[in-house]
């Protein structure tokens, strides 16, 4: 699925519910990218405290992909299934 973000609150909200769908929870997430717990919280609802390589790292365990498009670039068309 593709998520556009503008805001660090999209951001934060993507993050928890990405953790989430990962089926993981915050110490969990928090051990496998060597923060604390209360620290996943934080990015949690405040994504300016992330780091970039934090971010990454987060991206990495949920199985997110960070891609940076032309925002004044149409998106691509979805590709219909029947043509995979």
């Amino acid at each position: 699925m593709l998520h556009l973000i503008a805001t660090q609150d999209q951001l934060a909200q993507l993050l928890a519910a990405s953790r989430r769908q990962a089926g993981l929870t915050q110490a969990e997430a928090a051990a496998r990218i060597g923060v604390s717990q209360s620290r996943i919280s934080v990015f949690e609802t405040d994504a300016s405290a992330l780091t970039l390589t934090q971010l990454l790292a987060l991206c990495g365990v949920y199985g997110l992909q960070l891609q940076l498009r032309d925002k004044h670039q149409p998106l691509p068309e979805p590709v219909p299934a029947t043509e995979w």
